[in-house]
């Protein structure tokens, strides 16, 4: 049999994977769900861009990260919109279906944990949220030991003449990336010097001010949607989330904007 859309694109088992837990069924749980599990999708394709980007730095290819770096930080701003539609459901909408979530809570999003590692922010205690021995666990603490986006930034910044510290070369990889002297001093001399790395170096900025943009706009959905009460499954809930605000991905490029 010919292939068809349908068959390609496995619409027949997407479109039923929506399963509504209230009963009667509550208006509002199918948006909660497909909002969720688009942005799953989501998550998934910025983990596939974000390895590509690393496999881009570490061969120094500077054009193809570019290219990347576009999509990623579109990506991003669909996330952000898809915030718009998720807050047209009231608190009261909200709560009409909450208890049925039991033990379910964003923050068991391993995807969205993988991401996170994946660009230098480690949190270890994240692993918790995963079952030990599950293949999310093992996913994670992979991410959690694997050199980051960040390490593999450092793999371009030498094609491009740049001394790493070996203090870089050689810290933990499981501890967050932070900020350094020496790097932004580099990143300094490549905006001055070469103007084709300075697009780059702005699409990274681009997008780690998306991705504060978004965890920002979400501590505010879930706020306004539930307050300072608990998450769901006994998750920490705003409080937590408001200390992941501001905290950007790439912290150099952001110490030197007053010098470039």
């Amino acid at each position: 049999m010919e292939l068809t859309y349908a068959k390609y694109l496995k619409l027949d088992e997407l479109l039923n994977l929506q399963e509504p837990r209230s009963g009667p069924e509550e208006h509002d749980e199918t948006l909660f769900i497909l909002i969720h599990q688009v942005y799953e999708l989501w998550f998934k394709l910025l983990l596939h861009e974000f390895d590509k980007i690393g496999r881009d730095f570490s061969s120094g290819d500077l054009f193809g990260a570019i290219a990347t770096f576009k999509r990623v930080r579109m990506v991003l701003k669909t996330l952000v919109g898809q915030i718009d539609i998720l807050e047209t459901m009231t608190p009261m909408s909200f709560l009409a279906f909450r208890d049925r979530l039991e033990t379910a809570s964003g923050f068991q999003s391993a995807q969205f944990r993988e991401l996170e590692f994946l660009l230098g922010v480690k949190r270890a205690d994240m692993l918790r949220y995963q079952p030990p021995g599950s293949a999310a666990r093992a996913r994670l603490e992979a991410r959690l030991e694997d050199r980051s986006l960040v390490d593999r930034f450092y793999d371009f910044l030498e094609t491009r003449a740049v001394v790493i510290p070996g203090s870089l070369r050689s810290r933990d990889l499981t501890r967050p990336n932070g900020p350094d002297p020496d790097i932004q001093e580099a990143l300094l001399r490549l905006y001055r010097t070469q103007p084709d790395v300075a697009i780059l170096l702005e699409l990274m900025t681009d997008f780690d001010e998306g991705l504060q943009e978004w965890r920002y706009r979400h501590v505010k959905m879930v706020e306004r949607t539930i307050g300072n009460q608990r998450g769901t499954g006994g998750s920490p809930g705003v409080e937590f989330l408001k200390g992941s605000l501001f905290q950007p991905v790439f912290p150099d490029l952001w110490a030197i904007r007053s010098r470039v």
